[in-house]
């Protein structure tokens, strides 16, 4: 019998070259990732299943012992690496010394909020009170403005410190220059040569950073600031009088932050989210209790649960309502005050799901007739009648729909447009966008690899499609030539063990660039099958020996995926996903997110 390898040579999984979403299913591992493995798995003395998951991520033999056990000790840098990290940790310390008001100013993301937070939360811990600035995002629009820098240095602001954002915010920090407020920059967004003039400008993706620090969000640049920051205080002899904070009782905001912001979880922002989760369990955030309680997040605190239940919540009050909302949940030390804002947050995450739902249905008949009509590089979708903060929401679903980079843009009535971008792995959307600004056909625009946001006029938006064609055509064409789910291993549904779980979960945590575990179910019966919730499809899984699985398939009912498991009551099929831990009245039990499936009968081996 011959073995289908592909031109990738990893073997076809249950002979499925097509699934209900047009996927080839194949093995994750190659020839060679399959003897390191086995390698890894006699060396190291772990699963078989646990080597085969960190093979095929790229952890060598070398690499193991420390992969599974990141400790920040091990993999935090000297923050002195960063550039202009000493002259930052100086000045906000000259600060702390003579008593000077901070003001620190965020973004209006989960990023932006965790960094602000953080960094208000450890001024506080050693006795400074700071005040915590969100610009609005529909009115003020993304980082530092001219008025919101005189009003704060109005109230009394000695020093400016921007957080998330203020790479590239020159016109603002002219302001900042002419009315004599310092500023201190600690970013992570892509920037060019040129850099507007502060104090300090703190940023791992500056091109004369030669830290190697580029992946980490905000968050984890404002962490090694703060380190930065605590050890300078130290020589100078701050602590001598009063105790130090305790940094790693931060981590939780850190970890919500990385995660959320979607960034590699490699190197350090692993050890970041695995202590993080860790503190996050402690519930020592009382803004992260309360919303974890009305999230109902249950059991351990899992990427998941950051990046689905309480990273879209903290976001709702800067999509849609008052946007810092967030940064004000997780600087508060009071539960009543946090338990009032979490509530306003879930019914706000609630009316926001109903403004994406509406979106989302224009979105898709514009990206359908698109598609249809010309198979562009990028697509561009918007409206007027778009709520600017959710459009990042619609261009990521209508992404994972159409598998090409995706911009959502609502346009005001002047015709101007404020957009949101997300991209596919291999295509850099955020160098495209500032090369778009370069050349004049946008007006403002930024962001990273994956994800990018752009303000554009109407009549420019031919021009701005022909100009992602020119500079991304060849990217997207590569990204997309094959349609594959890789496969990490097959499990029947009485094999699907807590006990496996946990072995697989020791290679986590699980994220961007870290891929969670997929596993196949080989011709498993669809006992029950029903819509729940916010089009959610629920599942019962049978196995022949009479086993039974839960499984869940998130967003699926109008979907290919979820009408299959409808219609397939009773009958056997091919179904791939992860599994997860659901823990209920304290009772732990395996489900699995099912993210593929196929019909046995049109598969071949």
């Amino acid at each position: 019998m011959l073995i289908d390898r592909g031109e990738s040579g990893r073997r076809l999984v249950l002979g499925v070259h097509k699934s209900v979403l047009g996927r080839t299913w194949r093995e994750r591992l190659d020839t060679e990732q399959s003897a390191q493995a086995l390698a890894i798995a006699q060396r190291s003395g772990i699963p078989d299943i646990v080597a085969r998951i960190l093979a095929g991520r790229g952890v060598s033999i070398e690499e193991v012992e420390r992969f599974l056990d990141p400790t920040i000790k091990d993999l935090l840098p000297d923050p002195s690496m960063l550039t202009d990290m000493d002259s930052a940790a100086a000045r906000v310390a000259d600060a702390v010394g003579r008593g000077e008001q901070i003001a620190i100013f965020g973004d209006y993301d989960v990023d932006g909020a965790t960094s602000s937070a953080l960094l208000s939360r450890y001024l506080g811990a050693i006795g400074i009170k700071s005040r915590v600035y969100i610009p609005d995002r529909i009115i003020e629009g993304y980082g530092p403005n001219g008025p919101a820098i005189e009003a704060l240095k109005a109230e009394g602001a000695d020093l400016l410190v921007c957080v998330d954002c203020g790479s590239t915010s020159f016109d603002a920090f002219e302001t900042a220059g002419r009315v004599g407020l310092p500023v201190v920059v600690i970013d992570h967004h892509q920037v060019g040569e040129a850099l507007p003039t502060v104090d300090a400008l703190v940023n791992p993706n500056r091109q004369d950073d030669l830290s190697g620090q580029g992946h980490l969000a905000a968050v984890g640049v404002t962490f090694l600031f703060l380190v930065a920051l605590n050890r300078e205080l130290r020589r100078r002899g701050f602590f001598e009088s009063r105790n130090q904070p305790d940094l790693l009782a931060l981590l939780d905001l850190v970890a919500v932050g990385t995660v959320c912001d979607v960034v590699p979880l490699k190197g350090l922002n692993r050890a970041y989210v695995t202590r993080g989760l860790q503190v996050l369990h402690r519930r020592l955030n009382p803004g992260l209790a309360a919303l974890g309680d009305i999230a109902r997040v249950q059991g351990k605190p899992s990427p998941y649960h950051l990046g689905f239940l309480i990273g879209p919540r903290i976001n709702a009050g800067g999509r849609i309502g008052d946007a810092a909302l967030g940064a004000r949940l997780l600087t508060t030390e009071d539960i009543d005050e946090a338990r009032d804002i979490a509530a306003t947050l879930e019914r706000l995450n609630q009316e926001r799901q109903a403004v994406e739902a509406a979106m989302l249905e224009e979105g898709e008949a514009q990206a359908f007739a698109r598609m249809e009509a010309e198979n562009p590089a990028v697509l561009l979708t918007g409206s007027a009648g778009w709520h600017p903060g959710v459009v990042g929401l619609v261009a990521s679903r209508l992404k994972d729909r159409y598998r090409r980079p995706t911009f959502a843009i609502a346009y005001d009535e002047t015709g101007k447009g404020t957009g949101s971008g997300r991209s596919i792995s291999g295509v850099d959307l955020g160098r495209a966008v500032r090369a778009a600004v370069e050349a004049g056909i946008l007006e403002k625009g930024g962001g990273h690899a994956m994800a990018a946001g752009l303000t554009v006029r109407k009549e420019k938006e031919a021009e701005l499609l022909a100009f992602f064609a020119d500079e991304l055509a060849d990217d997207v064409e590569a990204a997309t030539a094959e349609h594959e789910l890789k496969i990490d291993g097959a499990v029947t549904a009485s094999g699907a063990t807590i006990d496996l779980l946990h072995k697989i979960e020791s290679a986590g945590p699980y994220g961007a660039a870290h891929p969670e575990p997929v596993l196949a179910l080989p011709s498993h019966r669809i006992s029950y099958a029903d819509i729940v919730g916010n089009g959610h499809v629920r599942v019962t899984i049978a196995a022949g020996a009479g086993d039974s699985l839960k499984a869940i398939a998130f967003k699926a009912a109008d979907t290919p995926l979820g009408q299959l498991l409808l219609s397939r009551r009773g009958q056997p099929l091919h179904l791939a996903g992860s599994l997860s831990i659901d823990t209920w009245r304290g009772a732990e039990r395996v489900q699995m997110r099912l993210i593929d499936a196929a019909d046995p009968t049109l598969s071949r081996n």
